[in-house]
């Protein structure tokens, strides 16, 4: 970018953005002369996406800041006055804002605050950290019309993000999405009003226990055996990071009410935006949970959690078989078995609703389907993102299908097993994952023995992830290209292994390269997602991130347990994954 549009570009900015930190930035950078770093500040603007913002904290267009997020609100206002024109005119807007702990995450979240209140529209804001399930149940609790969690997730300390959400207590996705979207870049004026006024009119509510305690109410009255846990509650110690975030107060505060016995990683316990002790506050990740199972070895306790900063995701580990280590559970193994544990109870208690069926994206283990089969409950596919799970509950609720939705799931640690909220759900999953693990241990069994039980009866699975960030004003085009690629040029085979079919839902279509007139249609919302079906079964897709600068491939792989056990079938999806992994490689460049 010319140097002269950089400065006039950094000008702009200066002009609009009112917070001295972010001010300061820019002008240091323009007294040094830092082009480099002003390209990527100014290249672009920040684009609010169809979930929202996620970028660097920092000053400049392209980064999370003051001037973004209220351009952000200003737009989020503008849609809500228009979709609801008349509790608009008798002044009955509501919303409902939380935060974590990310750097200038409670200056966000009550710049937007303001900006809501300042358009006549009365919004709750949470006096301190709060878990983004909490954030949904409280729309749906307060009866909001809209709400905003100002997290960045499970993103490295730099990142800071916001999160939009509807009147059902859901991310937004289409109208509104692009409705939104469209409300944000129209952006020339934000409105404004101070703290003072905001609360004198009674615009501005500051909330928290009043929404905390019916939050933890909900979570415990959504578990099946209470007394099961009371009375073995002494035989699962239990070791829990949150991780820098927003989790304990909530986790600790459900288990403990429960009788469980929670030891908490002290150096993790209290929010901290730099996350000092992990390198990525993420469940995910192996890394995040080492102080955790340390901790959890020295206890000799039976299970090891995890939540991510904002608490919607949530990781465990627990002892291995031969008692020497901590084995990580991956998100897709627990959303099995977190699926076998809901449905046999409800059947066990004879609580099983008509038409029952649980929800996966279309990147999550096969294994998940082959599991509600085995109770004659079906499998509900939807696009990746939590939003399209709770688009599915959204309409199961209204009629639009007529499942009764039991259980929610995706790949990447999301587990949701109440409607009351409609994002997954970090603490709810830790209190029906204590339970379910009290519930095996009753029967003289672990998580692992059920995990290979099922196994046993629905084929070993095996799931794997390969990423790449393309950061910077080319990343975008050259995961353009790879997906342009992708499409006119498909791989014939992965891992040695015929590509089958082809389904590419941005155009709705799935294709046979060996019968190119041969098609079907794939009924999803469109979406930038590519899955190459082999002809063994196992299913590669290929997607851009909706929140980062990253393109992702997913494999899921299935081999039938034979004469060699299960120890046989492992090494047949491990030699595969293998394979396939090499040929994404050469793929993405990598």
């Amino acid at each position: 970018m010319d140097r002269d549009i950089l400065v006039k570009q950094a000008g702009e900015y200066l002009k609009k953005e009112k917070n001295a930190h972010f001010r300061a930035e820019v002008e240091k950078l323009l007294e040094a002369e830092e082009w480099d770093d002003l390209e990527d500040r100014f290249y672009r603007k920040l684009e609010f996406g169809t979930g929202g913002l996620r970028g660097v904290i920092g000053g400049g267009w392209n980064r999370m800041n003051t001037f973004v997020v209220g351009s952000a609100t200003q737009g989020l206002a503008n849609y809500v006055i228009k979709a609801f024109p008349e509790k608009a005119r008798a002044g009955e807007l509501s919303a409902v804002i939380a935060f974590d702990c990310r750097h200038f995450s409670a200056d966000f979240a009550e710049a937007a605050a303001l900006i809501f209140a300042a358009n006549g529209i009365k919004t709750y804001l949470f006096s301190a950290l709060r878990p983004t399930p909490e954030l949904s149940y409280a729309i749906r609790l307060l009866k909001a019309d809209t709400g905003i969690v100002v997290t960045a997730s499970h993103n490295p300390p730099r990142y800071n993000g916001y999160k939009a959400y509807w009147n059902d207590g859901s991310q937004v996705i289409e109208p509104h999405d692009t409705g939104i979207i469209d409300e944000v870049n129209a952006v020339t004026e934000i409105k404004e009003v101070d703290r003072r006024t905001a609360l004198d009119k009674g615009l501005l509510k500051i909330i928290d226990k009043e929404v905390d305690e019916p939050f933890q109410a909900m979570v415990r009255g959504h578990l099946f055996r209470p007394e099961l846990i009371k009375q073995k509650a002494g035989d699962v110690k239990i070791v829990y990071t949150p991780l820098h975030g927003t989790g304990a107060l909530h986790v600790e505060a459900v288990l403990g009410s429960l009788g469980l016995k929670v030891l908490t990683v002290p150096e993790q316990r209290e929010g901290n935006g730099d996350f000092p002790t992990v390198a990525f506050p993420n469940p995910e990740e192996a890394a995040a949970l080492e102080m955790a199972i340390a901790l959890g070895k020295k206890e000799k306790a039976g299970l090891v959690m995890a939540t991510d900063p904002d608490a919607d995701r949530f990781g465990i580990a627990v002892p291995s078989k031969d008692g020497g280590d901590f084995a990580l559970i991956t998100g897709n193994q627990l959303g099995a078995l977190m699926a076998d544990y809901i449905l046999l109870s409800l059947k066990e208690l004879g609580k099983m609703p008509d038409k029952p069926a649980i929800v996966n994206t279309i990147v999550t283990t096969g294994m998940q389907a082959r599991v509600a089969a085995l109770y004659g409950v079906e499998c509900i596919e939807c696009l990746t993102g939590f939003k399209w799970i709770a688009d599915v509950m959204r309409r199961s609720e209204t009629g639009g299908i007529k499942n009764n939705i039991v259980f929610g799931c995706e790949e990447s640690y999301g587990y949701l097993i109440e409607n009351e909220v409609r994002d997954k759900d970090g603490v709810s999953a830790a209190a029906i994952t204590a339970e379910m693990a009290l519930y095996w241990a009753s029967r003289g069994r672990t998580l692992l023995d059920r995990l290979d039980e099922l196994y046993e009866k629905c084929g070993f699975w095996q799931e794997m992830g390969v990423s790449k960030y393309f950061e910077g004003p080319e990343g975008q085009n050259i995961m353009a290209g790879i997906m342009e690629r992708c499409r006119k040029e498909p791989p014939a085979a992965l891992g040695g292994v015929k590509v089958e079919k082809i389904r590419d839902i941005e155009s709705s279509l799935a294709y046979h390269p060996s019968d190119p007139g041969r098609t079907e249609k794939i009924d999803l919302p469109k979406s930038n997602v590519l899955q190459f079906c082999l002809e063994d079964g196992t299913v590669v897709s290929a997607r851009p991130s909706g929140t980062e600068p990253k393109i992702k491939f997913y494999a899921s792989c299935r081999a039938a347990i034979g004469g060699g056990g299960l120890a046989e079938a492992k090494a047949e999806a491990q030699k595969k994954l293998d394979a396939i992994k090499s040929d994404i490689k050469k793929i993405i460049g990598d």
